[in-house]
């Protein structure tokens, strides 16, 4: 039986399948990449399935799961080409998406964009209000719900081809009601409408956040829940009846059905795959401060792990392209830095390098597929770091004179300077942006880099690597084993997981026993719900695990940290552990706490997961006398930061052992990427496979 990993790149569509029984050779995890297919992803998906069961030897019916980290509802977003969304909200909120919340996206700019107003999920058009009124801060109804004035905003929305309605009332996270209702009026209406209510999506207080956030899932919906459904539709028609499993944002995944209501949860879909792959790969070799800095061919996206912990972004902070999304996300950071990040000279004579990317069509010069704008990766290749007969292990067929003429006609000759000066100005440019991206998310945070290791991965990472480390001081460079394929892989380390969350706000040093009640009932009733949705994807009770979580604040504050609930019924005990939870997490986060303070409770979670099956990783065997000349390929020149050029060894990564050391300058060859030992630094190989790179 067999487990597949997919992660759709902006360039490549990247695989893995681990099969429980080895082949003849020994193998029981192979690899594939195919290019993405923009216009359909599941074109790329289906082939690259399709062709790594063949490479296995497996055929189709063995793949028991297929775990999909997709960039569908990502790109939506960006792109702004999602649904025609209309909303009904309560009467005198109707303009709270445009008024957000008063904030200057610039303070000090004049030159801004307000991004809710000038690309509105929802127009202002298709906002109608509805008469109804829910009081604070028991949910009591003033006003009952006007349930012929929805039914004439459902005909109307209808009649100008709304293709997605949301329900947001006021205070609708007190008292749902008047929201489900609404709802079962509009289904009715409009059978073919993608409708959801704010208290399905995001059941808390908090109302432009709230309807923003369900405004979104609105927005990419219909069509992020037409790919799923037809993806699935195609493995079956190929003979594949494995389960399917999308990855979230949170780092955990969930089923086809459930991402189809909740779309919103994986709009970074395919960015978590890379945090979860590099700290199970880290995790093998006992490294837990690490940096993830995941380089494909369209962007970077960053992460800081501390003391092996996943950290999930804090609300305040969760923004997708502009709007605040209120979902658990993994805390990183995407800009726009990879092999096909295009170079070019802006309009005031300025050397710049992205974020625009060509992409996988036409992609880089090299490719010969139409491309005449140079990239990174025909900065590498004129430069001698990547090998043009060896691209994917010699599949992808590149022509390096394109890299040069591209380079030439529109950096060197503009700037009157040399092809080699302009390749290496290109990777200074790009590494340089990624050093921002990097301090940004650890040293702005009160992280020092010189305390961890940067690992970077991805098709295009290991060749920035060292570089990398030079200008962020980090203390060495973690690559791991299959790099270029490190995302899929962490697609199958994660658990089945759902989450809950609902506002519940009082005063935690003041708790009386009806407070405590409410917490308790609250925790128990979301704790059955979470349980039940496992229970409805096959997990056994035995196989679920819970967590339960406050959200908490300093009275006054704005925004929460994360608190852990104790197991066992909620009393004074428990209060004043998760208050001593909070200061710790205010501790850590902000460098002080106040011991004496007032701490309120916002909101409850409760994150529910199954203990699923690991990737099996195998050691490698120790190192011999002689491994080293046995995985020697060739010699050839290749320039370096400094402008030398040196000739440089490249050797193959995969006949190097367990404890084996290369000295700089040398270059680790394998099919889904290529990794850059520097002169003056050196590479040890780990017992999983990690090469460590260090300065001597």
């Amino acid at each position: 039986m067999a487990r597949i990993g997919v992660d759709v790149g902006g360039t490549n569509t990247d695989l893995i399948l681990e099969t429980t029984e080895q082949d003849s050779i020994g193998r029981h995890v192979f690899s594939h990449k195919v290019p993405t297919t923009i216009e359909d992803q599941s074109i790329a998906v289906m082939r690259g399935i399709l062709e790594l069961c063949a490479k296995a030897g497996i055929s189709t019916d063995e793949v028991q799961l297929i775990v999909h980290g997709t960039t569908v509802a990502t790109n939506i977003s960006i792109e702004h080409n999602g649904a025609d969304v209309g909303m009904l909200t309560t009467k005198g909120f109707r303009d709270i998406l445009h008024i957000g919340r008063h904030k200057r996206p610039h303070n000090f700019s004049l030159h801004f964009d307000v991004p809710w107003q000038s690309a509105p999920l929802v127009r202002r058009r298709n906002r109608i209000a509805i008469n109804e009124r829910v009081l604070p801060p028991h949910g009591q109804v003033e006003t009952v719900l006007d349930e012929a004035e929805v039914r004439q905003a459902a005909l109307t929305l209808k009649s100008r081809g709304i293709e997605a309605v949301i329900i947001g009332f006021m205070y609708s996270f007190l008292n749902r009601e008047h929201e489900l209702r609404a709802k079962a009026i509009v289904k009715e209406v409009m059978p073919e409408a993608y409708v959801c209510c704010s208290c399905e999506v995001v059941d808390v207080m908090r109302e432009y956040e709230r309807f923003s956030t369900t405004a979104m899932n609105a927005y990419v919906g219909p069509r992020t829940s037409h790919y799923l459904t037809h993806l699935s539709t195609q493995l079956r028609d190929n003979g594949i009846n494995a389960e399917l499993r999308i990855m979230q944002s949170n780092g955990g995944v969930a089923t086809v059905e459930s991402c189809c209501e909740r779309p919103v949860s994986i709009l970074m879909s395919g960015p978590a795959g890379g945090v979860m792959g590099g700290h199970y790969f880290a995790e093998l070799d006992g490294e837990r401060n690490i940096i993830t800095v995941d380089i494909g061919g369209t962007s970077a996206d960053i992460s800081t792990l501390v003391d092996g912990q996943i950290k999930i972004m804090n609300p305040r902070d969760s923004y997708v392209s502009g709007h605040p999304v209120l979902v658990p996300m993994i805390d990183l950071i995407t800009i726009g830095a990879g092999g096909g990040s295009v170079a070019f000279i802006d309009a005031a004579g300025g050397f710049q390098v992205g974020p625009r990317s060509a992409g996988s069509t036409p992609g880089p010069a090299c490719y010969n597929r139409g491309g005449q704008e140079p990239t990174v990766t025909d900065a590498n290749i004129v430069l001698g770091r990547l090998d043009p007969d060896q691209m994917l292990g010699g599949d992808l067929k590149i022509d390096p004179q394109l890299s040069f003429k591209a380079i030439e006609d529109n950096i060197a000759k503009p700037l009157g300077m040399s092809v080699h000066q302009a390749a290496l100005g290109i990777l200074k440019i790009v590494n340089n942006n990624m050093a921002l991206a990097i301090r940004s998310n650890s040293v702005a945070r009160g992280i020092d880099p010189r305390d961890f290791v940067l690992m970077p991965f991805g098709g295009a990472g290991p060749v920035h690597g060292p570089a990398l480390a030079d200008e962020v001081n980090a203390k060495s460079v973690l690559i791991p084993p299959a790099p270029g394929i490190t995302a899929a892989a962490g697609l199958l380390t994660t658990d089945l997981q759902y989450e809950a969350l609902r506002s519940l706000l009082f005063n935690l040093n003041q708790a009386n026993d009806a407070n405590m009640l409410r917490l308790e009932q609250a925790l128990l009733g979301m704790e059955e719900e979470i349980r039940q949705q496992l229970r409805n994807d096959g997990v056994s009770e035995d196989n679920m695990r819970v967590s339960k979580i406050a959200e908490c604040r300093y009275d006054g504050q704005g925004f929460e940290l994360r608190a852990q609930v104790p197991e066992g019924p909620i009393n004074r005990d428990v209060i004043e552990q998760i208050m001593a939870d909070f200061h710790r997490a205010h501790e850590k986060d902000y460098g002080y706490c106040f011991g004496d303070a007032a701490v309120e409770v916002v909101s409850l979670r409760v994150i529910g997961n199954s203990k699923s099956e690991k990737l099996a990783w195998q050691p490698l065997q120790a190192a011999q006398d002689g491994d080293s000349q046995k995985a020697f390929l060739y010699e050839r020149p290749t320039y370096f930061d400094n402008g030398e050029m040196l000739p440089t060894p490249r050797y193959d990564r995969s006949k190097l052992r367990a404890g084996q050391y290369v000295e700089g300058p040398a270059m680790l060859m394998q099919h889904d990427s290529t990794s850059l030992v520097p002169p003056g630094w050196v590479g040890r190989v780990t017992q999983y496979g990690n090469l460590i790179i260090s300065r001597i």
